[in-house]
This record gives structure tokens, sequence and C-alpha cells, in this order.
């Protein structure tokens, strides 16, 4: 493959994974009103420590490109299921559109799930299988 490519899924893995990261990072400072959100839509608190961790680890694995498969494959799940929970009011156009980014976005998540990293990532450095 090229080395435009290469860079171009290097930059594709760093804007997908970015935002995932802020969005962690967030949620630690906001930990108690993310946590009583959570709880008003009926999902169980609890599991706000282990959306951090997969927010935060596993936006960093992506733009790494260490472990990206496994991590990819989780985020796209997280993208699924948290629109389902929190974003199905299509009345609310922001509610819908939410919900289309989120759904969307778990699609790139499965791309980079089924081709790996690519040339510019630890998976391909490390000979593992994520690297192609």
């Amino acid at each position: 493959m090229g080395v435009i490519y290469s860079v171009f899924e290097l930059l594709g893995r760093i804007l997908i994974a970015f935002m995932f990261l802020q969005s962690g990072i967030g949620k630690i400072g906001s930990y108690a009103a993310t946590s009583h959100y959570m709880a008003a839509k009926g999902v169980p608190s609890l599991l706000l420590p282990l959306v951090i961790i997969l927010e935060v680890a596993g936006s960093i694995a992506i733009i790494l490109g260490w472990k990206a498969r496994f991590f990819a494959f989780f985020l796209a799940g997280f993208c699924i299921v948290a629109p389902i929970l929190f974003h199905l009011n299509f009345a609310d156009q922001t509610q819908s559109m939410m919900f289309m980014k989120d759904i969307a976005i778990a699609g790139g998540f499965l791309i980079i799930f089924a081709r790996g990293a690519g040339d510019l990532s630890l998976d391909r450095k490390l000979g593992t299988p994520g690297g192609r």
C-alpha cells in the first residue's frame, strides 16, 4: 500500500478516536453529573468506570494502532448500544442526529476491525495480526 494511504489510515484513526479520548476524559471531570444522567436513563452508573476505561484506553490504542481490532470491535459495539440507550427520541432533531452520528462512527470502527490498523501502527511494527 502506498505511503499516502498509510498516512490517511493513521489520520483516520486519530480523527475517529480523538472524540472518545476527549469524551472519556470529560466524564472523569464530570463523573457525578454523568453518573446521574446514566441513572436517569435507567443505565446503572456502576458501568461508568468501564465506559471511561473503554473510551480512554480504546481511543489511545486505536490512535497508536495497538490491539486496534480488539478495541475497534468494542468501540463499535459501544457506538451501537449508546444511541439505543440515550438517543431514541427521533422527534428531537438533535437526538436523531446524535443517533445517526454514533451509528456512522460504529461503521468506521467496524472498518478498522475488518482491515486492521494499517502500516503506520504498533500492530504492524510488532507483527501482530491487526496490522495487516
